[in-house]
């Protein structure tokens, strides 16, 4: 149906598009209804960043923000022309790339994850990489989203010739055998999974302070929070300087707009939202580029003042790194 100036003052109803996440899988006979590999690559300074996109899952919009009416919730999901009855949470490393040398943050889900997730190795090949060309692996923190990817679920690791960096006071946390044990019954299963993850390479595993230079031109900043131990980075190369925040926030379509909103994944709520003011207002105030694991891919951008909340700005897409 055209649109004109007729339909437009008659009210007449557009057809809704599906957004692309909605696709259902490929059966036998019909097209393809993929999408193109999920790289994208930009530099700060001497230093190639590649975006690695690992797919989605959905989460049930009730109860995800845990201090926010969920009519506020929705609200904020149709103001970001999003679903109002589950959010789509995308999953984005970062390969950084250096004088020959390949350092990774973060994992994805390897092949723990929803149906929707588990594309990162295809990405990761696309984009020019192999897994025996990864130096070292550095994670942020140990949700399974960004450390399954290590291990396959037949215990095969994934990148047998990298060091593994990981925060000391994230290790001591989801390390130690006595508060596995006395975890409630719904974190169990995290606990677990780390162990999974991190017991056969656990006398090799490195652990770095924050404040520290983790690899050439990859600074710790401490962001604790989301869990203990959790991790931020600052690029550093020449005059170019970048924000990886990994999780301050969630969704930016939520927690940016919102930043005294709380995940449900946040581990000591008050700690996550002073962090999250904070860093936010660092990244406003430097006008410094930033990334987010869970924002929209290539999940890179600017932050914004706006009102008592910021905005995350989208860079614009470019075919030149």
């Amino acid at each position: 149906m055209p649109l004109t100036r007729r339909t437009i003052l008659a009210g007449t109803a557009l057809p809704v598009v599906a957004p692309a996440f909605a696709q259902s899988a490929t059966t036998p006979g019909a097209s393809p209804s993929g999408q193109a590999p999920g790289f994208y690559r930009y530099k700060v300074g001497d230093i190639e960043l590649t975006a690695i996109n690992d797919g989605f899952a959905f989460r049930p919009l009730d109860g995800f923000v845990r201090n926010a009416e969920l009519s506020d919730v929705q609200k904020a999901m149709q103001d970001a022309f999003l679903p109002t009855d589950k959010l789509p949470l995308t999953f984005t490393t970062l390969v950084l790339r250096q004088n020959g040398r390949v350092t990774l943050i973060d994992t994805g889900n390897g092949d723990m994850g929803a149906p929707t997730s588990g594309t990162w190795m295809a990405n990761f090949r696309a984009a020019g990489f192999d897994p025996a060309q990864v130096d070292t692996v550095v994670i942020s923190h140990f949700h399974g989203d960004h450390i399954n990817g290590l291990r396959r679920k037949d215990g095969t690791a994934v990148f047998p010739k990298a060091e593994i960096m990981v925060p000391a006071k994230e290790w001591d946390f989801w390390m130690d055998e006595t508060r596995m044990s006395q975890a409630p019954e719904g974190m169990k299963g995290a606990f677990q999974g780390v162990h999974r993850v991190f017991d056969p390479i656990a006398k090799d595993v490195k652990r770095y302070e924050a404040d520290k230079e983790v690899v050439p031109g990859l600074t710790a900043i401490a962001t604790p929070g989301h869990t203990p131990g959790h991790t931020s980075y600052m690029v550093s190369s020449g005059s170019g300087k970048f924000i990886v925040m990994s999780d301050v926030t969630n969704h930016p379509a939520l927690f940016v707009r919102n930043p005294d909103w709380s995940a449900v994944f946040d581990m000591d709520a008050d700690l996550a939202r002073q962090t999250r003011r904070r860093m936010l207002e660092m990244a406003a105030a430097e006008r410094a580029q930033v990334s987010f694991y869970h924002a929209p891919f290539p999940a890179t951008g600017h932050i914004a003042k706006d009102g008592n909340g910021y905005r995350f700005v989208p860079i614009q897409w470019s075919s030149a790194v």
